[in-house]
């Protein structure tokens, strides 16, 4: 299955991606793509459900919206330095295990919202990521059984604030956690729908320039290691996002450094996965462009 969440930010409901592209609202089933909805066997209740109902839900027009494609998880887990070619475009050395960092889940958004410029921010960096969705509860994982916590997996932009990142105090996630920093979607693939998840094609172009151009087979730590590592430092819940890391070819490595400004256009895709695009847009004329958030 394809999973996708559809309408108006923080109202968004329920959608199937059918295998022909067309999308249908399944707001009929009752639940949303929650914790509760992941932690309760809900992939396959909904699967069991489709079977009767899938010919009577709704079409979503074309045209409409995407959210998120999960609703808002506890925590958004990210690897750094996860592909060897990007850690040495940023000057370091490949970790000897995995380096974590979190967003916060407040930057989550659509697939193709606009990427917000933080106010006092002078260095938004676009990063491709894969990203793994859990489906139970995951604590002290053996590596042999990690797959079996994995829901399915996701197009992310790891967007990162670079002078918030590396100059303001050295804390990752404070250049990570700006709102819309989190693009995730267009949907959520199940397992069966990715066969090989550590052989995808990843790809992102800023202005219609290729920036990055890769693949999930050049990661230094794999999907069942970094579910098991993360699972022996932190119980990860239903819903939870790893995000995987970046490939080369981000603006922090290229010389001179090249960074988003408003009205850049930003497009990106995985196999499988879909694509995304999301146009930059600086604070100010974002807060501009919606008074009622003054």
């Amino acid at each position: 299955m394809k999973l996708i969440r559809f309408g108006q930010p923080g109202k968004e409901n329920p959608g199937i991606q059918l295998p022909n592209g067309k999308r249908i609202d399944v707001s009929a089933f009752g639940e949303d793509y929650t914790e509760q909805f992941f932690g309760s066997n809900g992939l396959s209740r909904l699967r069991h459900w489709l079977e009767g109902h899938q010919e009577t839900c709704p079409e979503i027009a074309p045209d409409t919206r995407l959210g998120p494609c999960i609703a808002r998880p506890s925590k958004i887990v990210c690897i750094g330095l996860n592909y060897a070619a990007h850690a040495a475009e940023s000057g370091m050395a490949a970790p000897s295990e995995p380096v974590i960092f979190f967003k916060a889940s407040s930057s989550l958004c659509g697939p193709n919202d606009p990427v917000i410029i933080p106010k006092g921010g002078e260095k938004t960096d676009w990063e491709v990521e894969l990203a793994v969705i859990i489906e139970k509860k995951a604590s002290y994982v053996p590596e042999a059984e990690a797959m079996d916590y994995v829901a399915g997996y996701a197009l992310h932009n790891d967007y990162s604030e670079r002078s918030f990142q590396l100059e303001r105090g050295g804390q990752w996630v404070k250049g990570k956690s700006c709102d819309s920093f989190a693009p995730l979607g267009p949907f959520l693939a199940t397992k069966d729908e990715v066969p090989d998840p550590h052989n995808l094609e990843l790809w992102l172009k800023v202005n219609g320039e290729l920036m990055q151009n890769s693949n999930t087979a050049d990661f230094i730590f794999n999907i069942p290691h970094l579910v098991s590592y993360v699972s022996h430092f932190m119980a990860l819940l239903p819903g939870d996002v790893i995000s995987t890391g970046t490939p080369f070819g981000v603006g922090l490595g290229l010389t001179p450094p090249r960074y988003l400004k408003p009205g850049d256009i930003v497009e990106l895709g995985i196999d499988g996965l879909g694509t995304a695009h999301q146009e930059a847009i600086g604070y100010e004329a974002f807060i501009a462009s919606k008074p009622q958030e003054r």
